[in-house]
C-alpha cells in the first residue's frame, strides 16, 4: 500500500471536549443552548493545533465566562455520526463549582440561555441518549477514580471483535 493510499484510509475525526461540573449535592451542570432543543454540558469542538484540554478550558471560558481549574480526563467516547463522520469526544472533571464561582458566571450571549444543576438520574430526560450515557459513564468514572473508554456512550467491549462493520452506527 502506498503512502497516499494509507493516508486516504486514515481516520480524521472531529474532536470535541467538555467538562462536567457539579454542585455540593453532586448534581451535574447542564446548559440550555439557544440553538438546540436539548441540554448540553459546557464544551465544544477542538480547534486546529489545540489539545482537547485546551479546548475544554477555552470553551468553558467562552460559554460561562469563568476559568475554573479543569481536572483529569474522565471519559473518551468514539461516537461517529452519518452527518459528521468520525468523532472523538473527551470529558474532563470540572469538579464542584463553589457558590462564589457560580455567582461570577456570565453566560455566552446568543448561545446559552440558562444553566442549572440536575441529579444524574434526571439527565436522560434532559438531553439526547448518547450524551446522557456519556455523562453517566464519566460521573461513574469520577467516583471510581477511573477513565471510561466508550463507543457511542457505552462501555466498549475490550478484547472483543477487532472490527465492526462500517455500517454499524448507533445514534440512540
Amino acid at each position: 500500500m502506498s503512502d497516499n493510499e494509507h493516508e486516504a484510509k486514515m481516520a480524521r475525526p472531529r474532536m470535541a471536549s467538555g467538562a462536567l461540573f457539579f454542585d455540593e449535592q453532586g448534581r451535574v451542570m447542564m446548559l440550555e443552548p439557544t440553538y438546540k432543543d436539548y441540554r448540553e454540558i459546557p464544551g465544544g469542538y477542538v480547534e486546529a493545533g489545540e489539545s482537547p484540554l485546551q479546548a475544554c478550558v477555552r470553551e468553558v471560558r467562552e460559554e460561562l465566562g469563568i476559568s475554573p481549574e479543569i481536572g483529569r480526563l474522565l471519559a473518551v467516547d468514539w461516537a461517529p455520526s452519518p452527518a459528521e463522520g468520525d468523532k472523538v469526544l473527551y470529558l474532563f472533571d470540572g469538579g464542584v463549582l463553589p457558590p462564589e464561582l457560580r455567582d461570577r458566571i456570565q453566560l455566552q450571549v446568543g448561545e446559552i440561555g440558562a444553566y442549572d444543576f440536575h441529579a444524574l438520574e434526571a439527565v436522560a430526560n434532559l438531553t439526547i441518549p448518547r450524551l446522557a450515557r456519556r455523562i453517566e459513564a464519566a460521573a461513574a468514572a469520577r467516583t471510581e477514580g477511573q477513565v471510561a473508554y466508550l463507543e457511542h456512550g457505552r462501555a466498549a467491549e475490550l478484547g472483543g471483535p477487532k472490527s465492526a462493520p462500517s455500517h454499524a452506527v448507533d445514534l440512540g
